[in-house]
């Protein structure tokens, strides 16, 4: 798989790889905690040569960019209204939110750096890192812990100059959660008993949506297994996101294998209007080798015709790019 190419604020950069899914746990963080303990500054990265083989020089900067934050202070803010979570300060994480949201606006500047420090006194294979700076301190502040985690892609200016790039990503049951407080509504709606089914099923793929995404591409493109037991009708733009008719609109579908349902699900695989996978640069070398994804790489039977501005929509508001 070739070198990916991101872009920040309008400069252009190579990425070299990503270490994905660094769980955010409850001691790490200042004040969302759940359990007792007074927080660990310390972070656990992983283990193994690995992870030494992505953060081959701690002196190099880090960055973190502030639509970052805001789109994830975001993401997190029905956590915060309404917690799932028994965090110790769960009376005043309302208040807290709107504190957050208002510290990261007021930043400056869109580029947030910051150093890390590898906490070398401690015995491998499990490495740690630490930092004195201030917006890592702020990450600390605002993470929630266990549904939040921090991905960091390993990229390189164009004068040769490498960082590394991290972003904090939201991986929970809110989609579920709004999901169903979506499926209530429409519950509770003046519709017909009839459609009220249609569409609440259509949410979990099945009844008359899935036989329709079933008709008109009854295999898997990527895989071509054709068995329907190992398919799953996947939503291009989200059941949740989308207008009444569109929930049930089969150009708003793909049938994936459970692998790719996923992966395109999360917003880690997408696809261009003429039938070519993009893969998210936030996959690891490693991950999009043993899952065999190939950037770029077409698939002439993806159906796109008729799906073209749901696609658009996946690219725009779904992928992680």
């Amino acid at each position: 798989m070739p070198n990916k190419e991101i872009f920040i604020l309008g400069k252009r950069y190579e990425v070299l790889d990503a270490k994905e899914r660094m769980t955010v746990p409850d001691c790490w963080v200042l004040k969302n905690k759940i359990g007792g303990g007074h927080g660990e500054a310390k972070f656990y990265i992983g283990q193994g040569k690995e992870v030494f083989s992505f953060f081959d020089d701690f002196s190099r900067k880090c960055l973190i960019l502030k639509s970052d934050l805001i789109k994830y202070i975001e993401e997190v803010k029905t956590e915060y209204e309404n917690p799932e979570q028994p965090y110790k300060n769960k009376k005043t994480m309302v208040k807290e939110w709107k504190e957050y949201f208002e510290e990261i606006s007021k930043i400056k500047a869109e580029i947030l750096e910051f150093h890390l420090q590898h906490q070398a006194q401690i015995a491998k294979p499990r490495i740690y890192v630490n930092s004195d700076d201030d917006i890592y301190k702020l990450i600390r502040k605002i993470s929630l812990p266990n549904i939040t985690y921090l991905s960091a892609l390993k990229i390189k200016s164009a004068s040769g100059e490498i960082f590394y790039y991290f972003r904090l990503f939201v991986d929970y049951f809110e989609g579920e959660i709004k999901d169903k407080e979506a499926e209530k509504k429409i519950k509770e709606s003046n519709i017909s008993d009839t459609e009220k089914e249609t569409l609440v099923r259509a949410r979990k793929g099945q009844g008359k949506y899935r036989e329709g995404v079933l008709e008109e591409c009854p295999y898997c493109p990527i895989t071509m297994v054709s068995d329907d037991r190992l398919l799953i009708a996947s939503h291009i733009k989200p059941w949740v996101k989308s207008e009444t008719k569109e929930k049930t609109d089969p150009k708003n579908g793909f049938m994936f294998t459970p692998t790719y349902d996923f992966l395109f699900d999360r917003g880690f695989i997408t696809f261009s209007d003429d039938q070519k996978m993009i893969v998210s640069p936030w996959l690891s070398k490693m991950t999009c080798s043993k899952l065999n994804l190939s950037d770029n790489k077409k698939y002439p039977l993806l159906p796109v015709d008729g799906r073209k501005h749901y696609l658009e929509y996946h690219r725009s508001n779904i992928f992680k790019k």
